[in-house]
């Protein structure tokens, strides 16, 4: 039991992940943005129609509704996306591992990592690499999803449907659709405005120019999911 145990263990810690980080700044701010865009195509229509409360109540457990079933569809899409990039590690380990020549096995390690940094890797780093990936354990036969992957869905899960609810909220709170509607439309801007301030700053641009074109971009989709019958 202590041996199967150990054997577990090593191999768990030997298994390639694909990130230490559950959901990087982009991601966040990426599944923030498509339920912002889904819920205001919903709000975006109702002011069109002039709606009564009847209608507003309809409105809400639509968006709901739909940002629930996207945030479903978006969790299983980023387990799928992880497995898949977990199996393409080990595959790369056990060709590297399997290549009779070491130069054609370090070009295959070559190509997985970025231009940038193969320019500025001491001479013999690629090559250690190799040697290393030939002293690991013998990799498990298939891609397994880990603690770290649900967390990681239940997050974007979380980031969809949440993200309703700052919008659609002056509508619970008021009677006056176009007030609500107004209240809706600040909190929405503020919301993506922030979202692309959180990934400019994450990706070394203008976080304040990321925050106005993330609004600028969802005015855009926004229009074309409504004009398109969204």
């Amino acid at each position: 039991m202590t041996s199967t145990a150990a054997a577990t263990r090593r191999e768990k810690k030997h298994e390639p992940v694909v990130s230490k980080r559950v959901l990087d700044p982009l991601e966040r701010s990426s599944e923030i943005l498509f339920g912002i865009i889904m819920v205001l195509t919903f709000t975006a229509s109702l002011r069109v129609a002039r709606a009564d409360r009847a209608q507003v109540r309809e409105m809400m457990i639509g968006a709901l509704g739909c940002n629930l079933a996207w945030g479903v569809i978006d969790g299983i899409m980023y387990l799928m996306s992880n497995i898949s990039s977990r199996g393409h590690n080990l595959a790369l380990l056990r060709n590297v591992r399997r290549t009779a020549e070491p130069e054609e096995a370090n070009r295959m390690i070559e190509d997985e990592l970025p231009p940038v940094l193969t320019m500025v890797l001491p001479d013999g780093t690629i090559d250690g690499m190799r040697r290393r990936m030939h002293e690991l354990p013998e990799p498990p036969p298939r891609p397994k999803l880990v603690a770290d992957d649900w967390r990681g869905a239940l997050g974007v899960f979380l980031l969809v449907f949440l993200s309703t609810f700052p919008i659609v909220l002056p509508f619970m709170l008021t009677r006056d659709v176009r007030l609500a509607a107004h209240t809706s439309d600040a909190i929405a801007i503020t919301m993506l405005f922030f979202a692309g301030h959180s990934y400019g700053r994450y990706a070394g641009h203008s976080p304040k120019g990321w925050g106005l074109s993330m609004v600028a971009i969802g005015a855009v989709m926004v229009g074309l999911c409504t004009a398109l019958g969204g």
